[in-house]
This record gives structure tokens, sequence and C-alpha cells, in this order.
């Protein structure tokens, strides 16, 4: 039904990678069910960016975003929750798309238990959300996205506009315009 892209897709310019994921499908197959959502925005992590945790180097927390593009980089943040990235860029650079807001299109009744909400655009419009709303937790850490029960489909169409704008929720690096959307999408973070 859904085909995984494969890990040459990852393994490209982080920035292109971050504006292609827009329109592909979130995919999490487990025992409880199937979710699918469409992703409408991303944020680009370079190694070089002062916002990205790879910025100094190879830690054991990030030691994921250095190896094989085309895995999950799931992290703890702000001590109340995860947020799933896709890692980017070849082998042993330190890259990753934060996957910020999926637009839900299936599982929605797994989502609204996982989340206690019921209106649509409260489910995945935050990398919080989606992370609970998908069910995804640390133990996807490391993830290989191109085969597995959770992975990202292929767009069935590009987005017809992307809007381009700076990153939300970070200090350091905040004036890069390194986030995207599809314009219009009323189930993004923030507009």
């Amino acid at each position: 039904m859904y085909q995984p892209l494969p890990e040459a897709f990852y393994a490209r310019d982080t920035v292109l990678v971050a504006r292609e994921l827009l329109g592909a499908l979130l995919v999490h197959i487990n025992d409880e069910g199937i979710t699918v959502g469409k992703i409408v925005e991303t944020e680009a992590y370079l190694q070089g960016d002062p916002a990205c945790h790879a910025a100094r180097g190879m830690t054991p927390r990030n030691s994921v975003m250095f190896g094989p593009p085309g895995r999950a980089y799931v992290y703890f943040t702000y001590g109340l929750h995860y947020c799933f990235n896709v890692v980017t860029a070849a082998a042993g650079i330190g890259e990753a798309v934060l996957i910020r807001a999926v637009e839900p299109l299936a599982g929605i009744h797994l989502m609204k238990k996982r989340r206690g909400r019921e209106r649509l655009t409260e489910l995945c419009a935050g990398p919080a959300r989606l992370v609970q709303a998908f069910g995804i937790t640390k133990q996807h850490n490391n993830t290989d996205l191109t085969n597995g029960p959770l992975f990202i489909a292929a767009a069935a169409a590009p987005p017809p506009q992307i809007h381009v704008t700076t990153r939300i929720g970070i200090k350091e690096g905040a004036d890069l315009p390194l986030r995207f959307y599809i314009k219009g999408n009323k189930f993004i973070s923030k507009k």
C-alpha cells in the first residue's frame, strides 16, 4: 500500500530534503493499528547551525544524527516531550529535519485516543503533538525509516506552494530561514 522512501532520498542536501518532505506521508504501523498523515511543516538543522544538536560534535545523545541517512532521530526536549527528526546528508555529517506538523489522514480515532483530543487541528500541529498522536517514543530513536513499521512514503503530488520562514522555539540560529510549510494548510503548528 505505502512504500518507504529509499535511503537515497535522505542522503542529499538537508534543506532540499526538508522542502521535499512536504506532502510526503508519515506512516506508523503497530499493534494498535495504523496512523497516516501528510507532512505539512518541517525545519532543517545543519551541522554548522548553532541550533543543531550536532553543532558541537558527536555525543551519545546526538550520535544517530551522524549515522546513515534515513534514520529516525528521536530526542527528549525541555523535560516535557519527544521530537521526531529524520537524519539527512551523508553518514558522518550531523544533520536532520524536524517534522513539525502533520495533517491526519488515517487512524484518526487512534490519534484522538492517544492525544485525548477531538479537534483534528489539535492532533498533530506541533512536534510534541504529532509524536504523541503517532505513538512515537524514544524506542524509535535510530529506527531505519526505509524498512520498518515507522516510515515516510512519497507524496502523491508536490504541494502547490511552500512558505519559507524562520524556525520556532529556538534562541540561537533563530534568524535562519530553515522552516518550511505548505502555505494555507490549517494543520501547521504556527502561522
